[in-house]
């Protein structure tokens, strides 16, 4: 069975105040897909050291184990949207919404993200390597379509297992930027993991992300078949 090609527009790049516009903008001019980047936030070492020099006296809270063990409790800087404004957008299109969730703890969203109309759950292999199975199974029992993502430093062979599992993944999200914030160039060398993959897996969905509209990035339509760009927003269709 072959691949069907989609076009997945990254709707970090629109105007957040307009939405539902920006929306129904992207579907009338043809995409199939509104890929949603749903991201945790996280708070930087650098940034916790310029708030002592102002709050010299709770330096003992601020550099406390437990305050120490936050810095790593998030998954990426950026701090974007949630199931509030999923289920906002439901509301005014049918349009498959494609979740991709950037934070450590994509098991706590499965319950609010299917209860506000998400159509795809995609987490990231980097935070679920324990529970991958068990999170498989909570997105499909809340009517969802599973996905995974890979940052650009972590191996393709790290998403083999959920590929190949009786309760697999539907989809492989292969990241060409690193994940947190859109405007980034556009890695050449993430071209070979997407050959590999479609190589192993002819019928399977591969979905990459491009933020620059390039030769190379071009390339990636030879072997992924869902390609969402935020550039599309403001280069291609404004």
């Amino acid at each position: 069975m072959g691949v069907t090609p989609k076009i997945a527009p990254s709707m970090l790049a629109s105007d957040f105040a307009n939405l539902a516009s920006e929306a129904k903008r992207m579907l009338d001019f043809g995409a199939d897909w509104l890929h949603m980047d749903i991201m945790d936030g996280y708070v930087s070492l650098l940034s916790w050291t310029s708030l002592l020099k102002d709050f010299a006296s709770l330096s003992f809270y601020f550099f406390s184990t437990s305050c120490f063990s936050h810095f790593h409790r998030h998954f990426v800087p950026n701090l974007t949207i949630g199931a509030p404004v999923i289920e906002s957008l439901r509301k005014q299109t049918k349009a498959f919404l494609d979740c991709h969730l950037m934070v450590t703890n994509p098991i706590d969203y499965v319950e609010p993200l299917g209860k506000a109309g998400a159509s795809g759950f995609t987490f990231h292999v980097e935070v679920s390597k324990e529970n991958w199975q068990e999170l498989i199974q909570k997105i499909k029992s809340k009517a969802m379509r599973p996905g995974v993502a890979l940052k650009p430093g972590t191996p393709i062979e790290e998403v083999y297992p959920l590929v190949d599992s009786e309760n697999l993944v539907e989809m492989v999200l292969v990241m060409t930027v690193e994940p947190g914030f859109g405007g980034q160039k556009f890695m050449p060398e993430m071209v070979d993991k997407v050959r590999v993959l479609r190589k192993k897996y002819p019928a399977l969905d591969i979905e990459n992300v491009s933020i620059q509209i390039s030769d190379t990035a071009r390339k990636m339509k030879c072997w992924s078949n869902i390609h969402g760009h935020s550039c599309l927003l403001k280069k291609l269709w404004v």
